[in-house]
């Protein structure tokens, strides 16, 4: 007898993206993205016509009515760094060094943990040549695949990455970066540089919305995750609990943790903007229920049967099969509801990913 799916591997969590639903592009206004929202369900919700969540479609420019007063949207605000540098090996064989983040041992600005391609073929001591003003040196092997690397450069770090960096698309967007994706693949309230990719859910946000949904009573707080390697990393068992992710920084200051905890103790709603919010606020959770402030490393692994207790509401984009971040929208809007959600944006044409279409997953308390 087969078993039917239930969220426990991660086999369950494949699904097929017919070709065309990837987004290459944004759309050409930020909160005319499309929004699929669907109730929390812990267990399966009740289907709809067609084995479908009962469920509604917006544009993300018409969110403000799934707020209540009151509610508090929590923002990610670090920001993408263009730190992915293509050059030339001495061979003059192609490479490219994708900085991820300055290498707190060494002390040394110019030294960066990195990951590099091919892998295979920069070993420690080969050097990269990106420009006549800038080369790379490997140093030594880091975890999770990654290089110890040197900026060589009479620049200074901040400066070789504005001139030489490129914006860090992920691989399945299937172009090169462009000019405008330096914009784009940013949020419009990113503050904090350090993070690898976009926290793409917030990327629907335009200044506009967000003073519409501040007159609506909704209260904004930010706090910062820098988005690593290990989120993207693939998760090669079948068992969830043998993958580990890599940690990744998180800070959260003493005011945006008594304005979430205020309003967990009011019964408040708490609406996470992204995989990423809901990663920090989770493991930054004391013991009563309420947020510590402060900074920390997180290798928090969400995946259905976890036990949420400050998040209500998560928006969030449309993720890659078999992933950590379709695992944990999972745990938060229940197994069978995400993949019939799933389902569904497919059967009505939403766009998938980093700069595609996004789902609010909604508590109604």
């Amino acid at each position: 007898m087969t078993l039917s799916p239930d969220g426990s591997h991660v086999s369950d969590y494949q699904y097929e993206l017919p070709p065309g639903h990837v987004a290459k592009y944004p759309v050409p206004v930020r909160d005319a993205s499309k929004l699929l929202v669907v109730a929390r369900s812990v267990d399966a919700l009740s289907p709809g016509e067609d084995n479908f969540p009962e469920s509604r479609h917006l544009q993300c420019r018409d969110m403000v009515e799934l707020f209540e007063p009151g509610d508090v949207l929590v923002v990610n605000e670090s920001r993408v760094l263009p730190a992915r540098l293509l050059g030339r090996k001495l061979t003059g064989a192609p490479s490219e060094v994708l900085l991820v983040r300055p290498s707190a041992d060494s002390g040394d600005p110019y030294v960066w943990e990195a990951l590099v391609r091919p892998g295979s073929k920069l070993k420690p001591g080969r050097t990269v040549v990106i420009a006549p003003d800038l080369t790379v040196e490997i140093l030594d092997s880091a975890p999770e695949s990654g290089r110890l690397v040197r900026l060589v450069s009479d620049l200074t770090p901040e400066a070789v990455i504005n001139k030489h960096g490129h914006m860090p698309l992920p691989p399945y967007i299937g172009r090169s970066d462009e000019p405008m994706d330096r914009e784009r693949y940013q949020t419009v309230y990113a503050r904090e540089p350090g993070s690898i990719a976009a926290p793409t859910a917030g990327l629907h946000f335009t200044k506009d919305l967000l003073t519409r949904l501040q007159e609506h009573g909704v209260r904004r707080v930010a706090v910062t995750l820098h988005v690593g390697i290990g989120t993207f990393r693939p998760v090669a068992v079948d068992d969830p609990a043998e993958h580990e992710l890599h940690e990744e920084h998180y800070y959260i200051s003493k005011e945006a943790a008594d304005a979430i905890n205020t309003s967990v103790m009011a019964g408040r709603r708490i609406w996470a903007i992204g995989t990423t919010v809901v990663r920090t606020l989770e493991s930054a959770v004391e013991e009563g229920g309420l947020v510590r402030p402060g900074s920390g490393t997180t290798q928090l692994f969400i995946r259905p049967s976890f036990n949420f207790q400050i998040v209500n509401c998560l928006l969030t984009n449309f993720h890659l099969p078999r992933s950590t971040l379709l695992m944990l929208v999972a745990a938060f809007a229940g197994y069978d509801n995400t993949m019939a959600a799933y389902q569904q944006a497919i059967a009505c044409g939403y766009r998938f990913y980093s700069y595609g279409d996004a789902m609010a997953v909604v508590d109604h308390h």
